[in-house]
């Protein structure tokens, strides 16, 4: 039987305490990548993934290091989940009570600089090794604190690299850096965990050394082998409400920095205006990512998104039949692989925005 959930004051909850009645496999086995390829740089997939020095890591830390694993789930008194590609999976070794998730939530969200109580029981943060941290409290999280660690990829491989691991064929290959070449907008859709993030990082590595690219992220997560790369991460308001600063503000503020790339790292609300203005106006090459289900379905994600900015559904059909040159979809097969399923041109059919897909 779980403990009873007991609210503690915000003074308290503030300092983590140590973690209690909280057991894990100490010795799980570590996967490594696969070995680079000859043709890339000699630098070498590390076998471990840095982890924040800090006590609270402890009980996952054998997952957190784990190259191949890319989420971490912890749903409460219903246990830890970890994913390496294949879906989550459950650490049947893994138990914790009531109150020790939530010190533990408290714990790691506060690596990251923030405050997680019951005033602000929902609290994002993003740890210094770049692992994406978000959590939620009870009564909010009905079975516990729910914890969801995002975790970046420890290796950071080529466009070649991933057309060896099966993202896509030789010739689906040639058109996407034909793509970079001709400094096409392009964005990049999927689900979640399809690759999104690890195709664009992938393309851009592409830009020449003499261009600069600026990209700006809700969560920077974003790593480009490129000498000339600004990152520019949004921020949360303090607990006072102040001090928010946007991805809306962002791009615009971008856009007097001089960027010769200007790559939004997802599209999920009114700053979409922005980025379709800025890529209307002379800046050639950008990039961005957007969550969709199917190619067929963009249309109607950016629809909304445009909505949210106050545009009507004609004007996101102009605006982005001209802006975007190549909207390229990932999907992830059952068995984890990560595809690019089709490459489409956004084109405007009665008024109304659509997708041609490209042979």
């Amino acid at each position: 039987m779980s403990e009873p959930f007991v609210a503690r004051p915000r003074a308290a909850a503030a300092v983590a305490p140590p973690l209690r009645a909280v057991s894990t496999a100490a010795s799980a086995p570590m996967t490594a990548t696969r070995p680079l390829e000859p043709d890339r740089p000699p630098a070498r997939v590390p076998t471990r993934r840095p982890v924040p020095d800090h006590p609270a890591v402890a009980p996952l830390a054998p997952y957190l290091a784990d190259p191949a694993v890319t989420d971490v789930f912890i749903n409460g008194i219903d246990g830890l989940f970890v994913d390496r590609g294949r879906g989550a999976e459950r650490v049947p070794t893994w138990h914790a009570d009531v109150q020790s998730v939530r010190e533990l939530a408290v714990a790691l969200i506060g690596i990251g600089g923030r405050h997680l109580d019951d005033l602000t029981p929902l609290v994002d943060v993003r740890w210094e090794q770049g692992a994406r941290v978000h959590a939620v409290l009870p009564p909010v999280a009905c079975a516990g604190a729910a914890i969801s660690i995002r975790l970046p990829s420890a290796e950071r491989p080529s466009l070649d690299e991933l057309g060896r691991r099966g993202m896509f064929d030789d010739a689906t290959g040639e058109r996407l850096r034909g793509l970079v070449r001709e400094r096409a907008n392009i964005l990049v859709t999927g689900a979640t965990g399809t690759g999104k993030t690890t195709l664009l990082a992938g393309l851009l590595a592409l830009v020449p050394p003499g261009e600069r690219i600026v990209t700006i992220e809700d969560v920077a997560e974003l790593r480009i082998d490129h000498p000339h790369h600004v990152r520019l991460e949004a921020r949360q308001a303090n607990l006072e409400g102040a001090g928010a600063v946007g991805l809306d503000r962002l791009v615009r503020e971008a856009l007097r920095m001089r960027p010769d790339r200007l790559v939004v790292g997802e599209c999920r609300g009114e700053e979409v205006r922005e980025l379709l203005t800025a890529l209307n106006t002379g800046h050639h090459g950008g990039a961005g990512t957007l969550h969709a289900g199917g190619l067929a379905d963009v249309p109607a994600r950016l629809e909304a998104l445009g909505a949210l900015a106050g545009m009507d559904d004609h004007a996101v059909a102009r605006q982005v039949a001209s802006a975007i040159g190549a909207i390229v979809h990932l999907d992830r097969r059952a068995d984890g692989t990560r595809q690019v399923v089709g490459i489409a041109q956004p084109v405007v059919r009665g008024g109304r925005l659509d997708v041609e897909v490209q042979t």
